[in-house]
């Protein structure tokens, strides 16, 4: 049998996304299970006439990378979910992903950054990164996962750089593209995909311009700026506006159930 423990390490070690379920209050307080986001419970149990309710919700909280504690009638359960480390892969290693990779490997990234320039592409500039990359974007694509923990931030301004990135992109689980450039090069960007077939939904995921308008003027800001926006969208919460001045709690979606004064 399947300890909890190692249910958890299997998480971990295999970089799956799942979940610990822990009853804090009520009936078989203490009682734990793990669950794993494609196979269900993989380890321990909960009492039947919640099972079904806390897998359901879970596999939204897990969706999100959110902790909550949720009550079901006399139980009260908390749900910790356990997520791979995001990967961000950065095309154009200009100026602005520089910053970009420095703050987001602070972040908890896994920073992976590709210029066919090799005198941009270079360690002096990228010390920090988990892998530096010098080639063209269909070529580095052959060496990194498309799937659900990864954020694609598209810095070259040109189309030259981009076009055999969306190819690759298209109907994969990638979480988060984003796109530099103005908004005229951007609506250019979409009158191409949607030639090249793209649903309006797909063309939908593609953030461009890239990031939260902050005002950002340095490449540091502009940096800030696209993270603000990757974080977003990877807790699927925040409106990107100021706290000062609302109502209601603080991350109220984020925690626990009741958030944080």
């Amino acid at each position: 049998m399947v300890t909890t423990l190692d249910a958890v390490r299997r998480l971990r070690d295999q970089e799956l996304l799942g979940a610990v379920v822990t009853i804090v209050d009520g009936p078989e307080t203490g009682e734990r299970a793990v669950i794993d986001a494609d196979d269900g419970f993989v380890a321990g149990e909960l009492p039947a006439d919640i099972a079904a309710d806390v897998l359901a919700d879970a596999a939204e909280l897990m969706r999100h990378e959110q902790s909550r504690t949720l009550s079901y009638g006399e139980w009260r359960v908390f749900i910790e979910t356990i997520a791979p480390s995001p990967v961000l892969l950065v095309f154009g290693a200009g100026h602005i992903a520089q910053p970009l990779s420095r703050m987001a490997r602070e972040l908890g990234f896994r920073v992976i950054v590709a210029d066919a320039r090799k005198t941009w592409a270079t360690e002096d500039r990228f010390p920090d990164v988990d892998e530096l990359i010098v080639g063209w974007p269909d070529q580095v694509l052959d060496h990194v996962p498309l799937d659900r923990r990864t954020y694609v931030a598209l810095l070259s301004h040109d189309a030259r750089f981009e076009d055999p990135v969306f190819p690759r992109l298209k109907e994969t689980p990638v979480r988060y593209i984003g796109a530099m450039g103005s908004r005229r090069t951007h609506r250019q960007r979409i009158e191409r995909l949607s030639a090249q077939g793209w649903s309006e939904d797909e063309l939908g995921q593609i953030n461009g311009p890239i990031g939260l308008d902050i005002g950002a003027e340095t490449p540091a800001e502009t940096a800030v700026s696209i993270l603000g926006e990757m974080i977003q969208v990877r807790y699927g919460a925040g409106t990107g506006l100021s706290l000062r001045g609302g109502d209601g709690r603080v991350h109220a979606q984020r925690g626990t159930e009741e958030g944080t004064d």
